[in-house]
């Protein structure tokens, strides 16, 4: 990974600490940071439907960046476990946009070729939540 040309990106889009984290072997952007990467560069997603259904979807999302388009797709499907899945949620179709989502904006946006990845792409890429900060997030909404 060039770290360098990472930093530059990080700085770019203005991505704060909290936008992103390091998992195992990966850097992870959260939802928020990828939210912020399409809105400072103006990207436009159109997505259509693949195949939905109640435990699996799939969609391809075209995004474009000025004249650079790209073409890619997420999927979701429900499962008791990893081994049956790739989400925990029953909310396939909005799992499967989201996944192909990040997938777009990252691609377009050179982090994707940097190893980056969205925390939406896979249910293990989530962020492990300490105890301290669930206890904070506790206090803080109740």
């Amino acid at each position: 990974m060039n770290k360098e040309k990472l930093a530059e990106l990080y700085h770019k889009y203005e991505l704060s600490k909290d936008d992103f984290f390091k998992h195992q072997h990966y850097t992870i952007i959260t939802r928020q940071g990828i939210d912020k990467i399409q809105a400072i560069e103006q990207i436009s997603i159109d997505y259509d439907v693949i195949r939905c259904e109640s435990n699996f979807a799939v969609f391809k999302a075209i995004a474009t960046k000025n004249n650079k388009k790209i073409i890619t797709f997420g999927s979701a499907l429900k499962g008791a476990s990893y081994n049956e899945g790739n989400c925990q949620s029953w909310y396939v179709a909005e799992m499967a946009e989201k996944r192909a989502m990040s997938r777009a904006v990252l691609k377009l946006t050179g982090f994707y070729e940097l190893g980056v990845f969205g925390e939406d792409e896979s249910d293990s890429f989530k962020k492990k939540t300490t105890k301290e900060e669930l206890i904070n997030k506790i206090k803080n909404n109740g």
